[in-house]
């Protein structure tokens, strides 16, 4: 049976919105992790085969195949492509799993996948504002019949969906802000510890994360209005705005046999699986199952688990269906404290994945994350 390896793995640091990124062209930013990414695997680039890149709201600087762009950009060769996938925040998780099932298939035996998003300049859902002077000012559903006739005219959105999460799991608002001032103090921990020095390619004197919180406190937490009247969540139990880039070598058993690499993971398992797209959030749930299942495993197999922040509720739901342990859940934190730039994060998930399993020695490490649409991809990597 063909194997996909991942050889290599590499982001920048996550920028808060307004910081070390903000003036920087997302082509440039994807450059940079590719840079890297050659330099430290040592391949040569001509032999890629494809690269395949998330990116979410894919216009302005990030319009144009932002992938073929990080990658000419980069000063790479101009005969290599490359793809740009927009599965919402799953995008550079898919860009993993489209990258895997090329070398899987045999169709390819290097491929580079990862992400790139830059928010400071792009706000969220720019892609649909920017359709509003064109008459499409109610969103991208507005107007289809199928659309209406089965899901009529319920809000479609993020913060909606997760509070409709807290509400169907009866999450209160202090234990989501419990669990976000844990993502603050566990990756802040992490940072002070040098856990993400190997992972982290620093970019023009940004070194580090720049969304952890040293002065936040459960205090300030309990002070901030709701995002919607009479609801739960609040800013610091959400996922933060943030700039970032992030790649992964993957590699056949042939490409790592004549370039003479050294794999550090297999990927296990891949799958991705839809949900009610109104609540949209909670597909992880059903997902883990059904991938856990696919593979043949238990939750109690897993080492470590990166599952996305987007919202504490997201999380605290997906802990209490899985029955994870929770000191295996984002033990460096997550998108609450080191932020979510959209397109790279999957990406950065499967790279931060990959170091935590080398520093304890764990074995298998899942990945998911929920996705616009109501969908979630779920990716098992073995370290070797």
């Amino acid at each position: 049976m063909a194997e996909a390896y991942i050889v290599e793995a590499v982001r920048a640091p996550v920028g808060r919105r307004g910081g070390g990124f903000a003036a920087a062209h997302p082509a440039d930013m994807g450059a940079h992790v590719l840079t890297a990414l050659m330099s430290r695997s040592g391949v040569d680039p001509a032999a890629v085969e494809d690269v395949v890149f998330g990116c979410v709201d894919t216009i302005g600087p990030q319009a144009g195949d932002i992938a073929r762009t990080c990658w000419l950009a980069a000063g790479l060769p101009e005969e290599v492509p490359g793809v740009t996938v927009d599965r919402q925040c799953g995008s550079s998780q898919q860009a993993v799993h489209f990258a895997a099932q090329a070398v899987l298939s045999g169709t390819s035996d290097l491929v580079v996948a990862g992400g790139v998003q830059n928010m400071s300049q792009i706000p969220i859902a720019s892609a649909m504002t920017a359709a509003e002077p064109l008459g499409f000012d109610k969103g991208p559903f507005a107007g289809s019949k199928g659309w209406t006739a089965r899901y009529g005219d319920a809000e479609v959105s993020q913060f909606a969906g997760a509070e409709m999460i807290a509400r169907d799991w009866d999450l209160s608002r202090e234990e989501m802000e419990a669990f976000a001032y844990r993502s603050h103090r566990r990756a802040i921990r992490a940072i002070d510890e040098g856990r993400f020095e190997r992972e982290i390619a620093p970019y023009e004197g940004l070194t580090t994360d720049e969304g952890p919180r040293r002065d936040t406190s459960l205090e300030k937490m309990a002070g901030l209005r709701t995002l919607v009247e009479g609801g739960r969540l609040t800013a610091a139990v959400s996922s933060q705005i943030s700039d970032g880039a992030a790649a992964l070598l993957i590699a056949s058993e042939r490409a790592v046999r004549e370039h003479g690499l050294t794999p550090r993971a297999r990927v296990h398992h891949l799958s991705a699986r839809g949900e009610d797209p109104i609540r949209m959030l909670s597909a992880p749930i059903p997902a883990t199952a059904y991938a856990l299942k696919k593979a043949g495993m238990t939750i109690g197999d897993i080492d470590a688990v990166e599952i996305n922040e987007a919202f504490a509720s997201v999380v605290l739901a997906w802990l209490k269906e899985t029955g994870a342990d929770p000191e295996t859940v984002n033990p460096n934190g997550g998108a609450i404290a080191l932020g979510h730039p959209l397109g790279a994060t999957g990406a950065r998930l499967m790279t931060t994945l990959l170091h935590e399993l080398e520093r304890t020695g764990g074995r298998y490490g899942l990945q998911t994350m929920c996705e616009g649409g109501g969908q979630a991809n779920v990716t098992v990597i073995e370290r070797l």
